[in-house]
């Protein structure tokens, strides 16, 4: 119980820093910004202090196989960092600043090509926005979705090397899909592989539709300009994380799928074999 409860506690610590990461590499926050931004925080941890720290679960997929939400919050906590730090390099330059800046440039330079999701979301901005803006826009796009990719590589090798997720033990589908009701009808297998198919498809696809959903509404609420630099680092980082998340969900959901299918198998030998086992 108490390595229970102190892991949670390091979980919401770690969620808070994240949260207040940009605010303190930033400059100019202003205080009422600050004030929100330390509400948002202390929801976030209670809310992650609360769902590890319980034995039962809550909302949180995957909660007892890890690395899954390991590698997705630190693939959320690494964007929000590096671009907090393009963004710092643009307002008050450091070295380190200036280097992720140059980094963020180059990478946005060799994404930023004809239909890539990069050049989707710079056409997004108004037909006034200032060069500056676009060329900034385009490199925290280019370097979020970048880290996107890198964490969607690093889940499908560790997948296949630690032979996620029955290396850690027996997967509790009750604790680590809560969400997921084996009961509710159909075979467990043919869902898993459909939920895994959708999460799959809409994890590629919401890069390229956010854009242009966003541009199409610009008649109804107004052009998005992202001249704040929260909220550029918050849109950008969510834009790029969700859909590496939901792809990430669906790989995880197509081999629980795949682990069922072979426990089936095991099971229809056993039977054919009469129970036994060869000595």
């Amino acid at each position: 119980m108490i390595s229970r409860l102190s892991g949670a506690a390091f979980r919401a610590f770690l969620v808070v820093i994240m949260i207040v990461t940009p605010s303190m590499l930033v400059p100019g926050t202003t205080s009422d910004a600050a004030q929100i931004i330390m509400l948002v925080a202390i929801f976030a941890a209670g809310l992650t202090l609360f769902e590890y720290a319980s034995s039962y679960p809550g909302l949180v997929e995957f909660r007892d196989a890890p690395p899954f939400n390991r590698i997705r919050f630190g693939s959320l906590f690494v964007t929000v960092v590096c671009l907090s730090l393009l963004l710092q390099g643009s307002i008050a330059p450091t070295a380190t600043s200036t280097f992720f800046a140059q980094v963020g440039s180059i990478v946005g330079r060799v994404i930023d090509f004809p239909y890539s999701p990069v050049r989707l979301v710079v056409l997004m901005l108004p037909s006034d926005a200032s060069i500056e803006h676009i060329k900034l826009v385009r490199d925290t796009a280019g370097i979020a979705y970048f880290i996107s990719l890198l964490t969607l590589a690093i889940f499908v090798l560790l997948q296949r090397i630690r032979r996620w997720p029955t290396r850690a033990g027996t997967f509790n589908v009750w604790v680590n899909l809560p969400t997921f009701d084996p009961t509710a009808g159909g075979d467990v297998v043919e869902r898993l592989e459909r939920d895994a198919r959708f999460n799959i498809a809409l994890g590629f696809l919401l890069p390229f539709l956010t854009p242009a959903v966003v541009k199409s509404a610009t008649s109804l609420f107004g052009a998005v300009t992202l001249e704040n630099p929260h909220t550029l680092i918050w849109t950008v980082a969510a834009w790029a994380f969700l859909p590496s998340s939901l792809f990430m969900r669906g790989i995880a959901m197509g081999r629980i799928a795949s682990l069922i299918i072979e426990k089936r198998k095991l099971s229809t030998q056993d039977e054919g074999n009469g129970g036994l086992l060869p000595v």
